[in-house]
C-alpha cells in the first residue's frame, strides 16, 4: 500500500507504520503538530491496512458504586468528593448477568465488570471475591459477549484466577502521562498502575488501558500517555474525554467542560491510531459530552475502531441505536465476530425510546450500565 499526502511528516510515518515499524515518541510529537484533515486521513488509512472495517462495542456494568478511597480528580465515585451519587454494594452475579444480556442484545462484542475500590480482594473480602468469580462464570457461559473486568489492583495469584475463569481484557488505565498523572491523582503512583497491568498481562490476559483527554493535560502529554501504552503493549485503548462532575475537584476547574477541541481530539485519536496500529482504538466516556451529534463520526474517520456503547459508571450515554447510526455515518460496519447480533433489529427496538430500549446504570437491575473502566469520566 502507498499512501501519500504530499505532508513529508505524515508520509514517512505512514511508511514506516506500514513497513511493520514502531513509531518513536520524537515521531508521536511531530505528527500531533500537524494539519488535523491531513493527519486523519492517514490514520485512517492505517486502520483500513490493519483492521477490518468494523467497529467493536463494548459495554459495561457499575457492579459496586460510590465509597472509593482513592481520590482521582475526575472520578465521581471517591469518597473524597460530594457529588450526589447513588452508592451501593457488589449487584450480584445474576444481576450481573441480565446486564451482560441487554449488553448482548444491543450489539455489545465485550462486557466489562467494574468496581469503584482500589481493589477486588480475595484475602480481604472473600464473599465479594467469590461473587465476582460467579458472574464472570455466568456472563462467560450463558451469553456470547467476551467477559471483561475492570477490578482495581490485583495480586500474582488474584490474576492467575481470573486468567484461569476466562476474563478475556483486564482494564486499568493510565489515565494520563507519568508526568501529568500526580495533578490528578495523590494517593497512587502512576507506577501502581502499571504494576497492575503487568501482573494481568503476565497471567494471560490481554490489555485495555487507555486515558482521559481534556484534564489540562498538555499534547506532549497525550503524546506521551500513547508511548507508555505502547511499552506496556495493550489492545485495547480506551479514549475518554473529560465529562466534568460537579463536586469533585475537576468538575470544579472545567465547569464549562474538557479542556481539549473537537480538532485535538480528532488529532489525538489519529496519532493514537499511528502509535498503535493494531490496537483496537476505543472512543469511549464523554464523547457525547465533548461531541456534537455530527461530530461524533469524525473519530472514527480518524483512525477509531472502538466504542464503548450504552451508559457509563455514573452518566448516561446515548442509544445504541445511535451508536451503530455513527458508525456507518463513517463508512464502517458494526463488528459481529463474538456477538452475531442484527444492526436493523437494535434500531428497531430502540427506536423511539421503545420499552426495551433502557440500560443499567448499577443499582437499577432493569438497567445495564457502561463504561470502558472503574475510572473513566464518570
Amino acid at each position: 500500500m502507498v499512501y501519500e499526502t504530499g505532508n513529508r511528516t505524515i508520509d514517512d510515518a505512514v511508511e514506516r507504520v506500514l513497513a511493520g515499524e514502531r513509531l518513536t515518541r520524537r515521531d508521536g510529537l511531530a505528527l500531533i503538530a500537524q494539519p488535523v484533515d491531513e493527519l486523519a486521513a492517514a490514520a485512517d488509512a492505517v486502520r483500513a491496512e490493519f483492521g477490518d472495517g468494523t467497529v467493536d462495542a463494548c459495554s459495561i456494568v457499575n457492579a459496586k458504586a460510590g465509597d472509593c478511597a482513592e481520590d482521582c480528580g475526575f472520578c465521581a465515585q471517591s469518597v473524597h468528593f460530594d457529588t450526589g451519587i447513588d452508592n451501593y454494594g457488589f449487584l450480584g452475579p445474576e444481576k450481573i448477568l441480565d446486564a451482560a444480556k441487554r449488553a448482548e442484545r444491543d450489539g455489545a462484542q465485550r462486557f466489562g465488570i467494574v468496581v469503584a475500590e482500589k481493589g477486588v480482594s480475595k484475602e480481604r473480602r472473600p464473599e465479594e471475591w467469590a461473587e465476582v468469580l460467579e458472574a464472570v462464570r455466568l456472563v462467560r457461559d450463558e451469553t456470547d459477549v467476551e467477559v471483561d473486568a475492570s477490578l482495581g489492583i490485583l495480586t500474582e495469584e488474584e490474576a492467575e484466577i481470573l486468567a484461569e475463569e476466562g476474563l478475556n481484557h483486564y482494564n486499568h488505565n493510565i489515565e494520563t502521562s507519568p508526568n501529568f498523572f500526580p495533578e490528578i491523582v495523590d494517593s497512587h503512583a502512576f507506577e501502581d498502575r502499571v504494576q497492575t497491568l503487568e501482573v494481568a498481562k503476565e497471567a494471560g490476559m490481554n490489555l485495555c488501558a487507555g486515558v482521559i483527554l481534556g484534564m489540562g493535560e498538555s499534547p506532549t502529554d497525550r503524546v506521551d500517555a500513547a508511548v507508555a501504552l505502547q511499552d506496556i503493549g495493550v489492545s485495547s485503548l480506551p479514549v475518554n474525554v473529560l465529562n466534568p462532575v460537579a463536586g469533585t475537584p475537576l468538575g470544579e476547574q472545567f465547569d464549562d467542560g474538557a479542556a481539549i477541541s473537537t480538532e485535538e481530539i480528532v488529532a489525538t485519536i489519529a496519532v493514537y491510531r499511528l502509535l498503535h496500529p493494531e490496537a483496537r482504538v476505543r472512543l469511549t466516556g464523554g464523547r457525547e459530552a465533548n461531541l456534537d451529534a455530527d461530530e461524533q463520526h469524525l473519530p472514527f474517520e480518524a483512525g477509531a475502531d472502538g466504542m464503548l456503547t450504552g451508559d457509563y459508571l455514573t452518566t448516561e450515554g446515548q442509544s445504541p441505536a445511535d451508536d451503530i447510526e455513527v458508525v456507518e455515518r463513517a463508512g464502517l460496519e458494526p463488528n459481529t465476530e463474538a456477538n452475531d447480533f442484527d444492526p436493523a433489529a437494535v434500531k428497531a427496538r430502540h427506536a423511539d425510546g421503545g420499552a426495551d430500549a433502557s440500560t443499567d446504570r448499577g443499582g437499577d437491575a432493569e438497567t445495564a450500565a457502561g463504561s470502558a473502566t472503574s475510572n473513566v469520566s464518570d
